[in-house]
């Protein structure tokens, strides 16, 4: 498939590039500072831009089959650029009838948030991650809102760990043994997977070990 890839010089973002391309697919890499992508494949395309920038996006989305949003931010950002990009995405891939989108937000969003341990939910989001999971929120309102085939997926707290290939997945109730922790490699192979499944078609799965 031709999957285009936003967010892809981030930690997510580069492992998607990596195992995109190990599966055959052709993979265009938008960046913001196409440097950093190491990737030495004739598989990948890379293509410079903003993400704010809409003409750039919706350029870069044009003869796409699939998108998966990766957007990072520094902790301390407050100007909601994930989802102000992420709308831009959408309203790119609409006007361009690309369906199919796979969108990183985290656990904790939404209805997930229950499945938190206490001091994830009342200490560490009110404190460090309150601008990442408030830019989170909307973000995931916007890709909800919209005419798309979209899954969003909500990773526990990102590892740099291996890639396992194990790990649970869509879990709707609080478990003491999950570990609340989960590698941007596994989350990778499991974005990718969504590409090709309904499984979780409209639907926000939590991911964790």
């Amino acid at each position: 498939m031709k999957l285009i890839i936003f967010g892809s010089t981030g930690g997510t973002g580069r492992h998607l590039v990596a195992q995109a391309l190990e599966k055959g697919h052709d993979v265009t890499a938008f960046a913001r500072k196409p440097e950093k992508i190491k990737a030495d494949h004739p598989g990948v395309k890379v293509v410079k831009g903003d993400v704010l920038d809409r003409a750039l996006v919706e350029q870069a989305i044009t003869g796409q089959d699939a998108v998966l949003c990766a957007l990072g931010t520094p902790l301390t950002n407050n100007k909601k650029l994930r989802a102000k990009g992420t709308k831009n995405i959408i309203n790119a891939m609409e006007k361009k009838e690309v369906s199919r989108l796979i969108c990183l937000s985290g656990l904790g969003c939404g209805d997930s948030r229950e499945l938190l341990p206490f001091h994830y939910k009342y200490i560490i989001f009110p404190t460090m991650l309150r601008y990442v999971y408030a830019d989170h929120e909307i973000q995931e309102s916007h890709v909800r809102s919209s005419t798309l085939d979209w899954t969003i997926v909500r990773p526990a707290s990102l590892t740099s760990g291996k890639y396992t290939g194990s790990y649970w997945d869509g879990f709707v109730v609080s478990d003491k043994s999950l570990t609340i922790k989960i590698s941007r490699a596994d989350v990778a192979d499991f974005m990718l997977k969504q590409v090709m499944g309904s499984e979780y078609l409209h639907k926000a799965p939590s991911i964790s070990y």
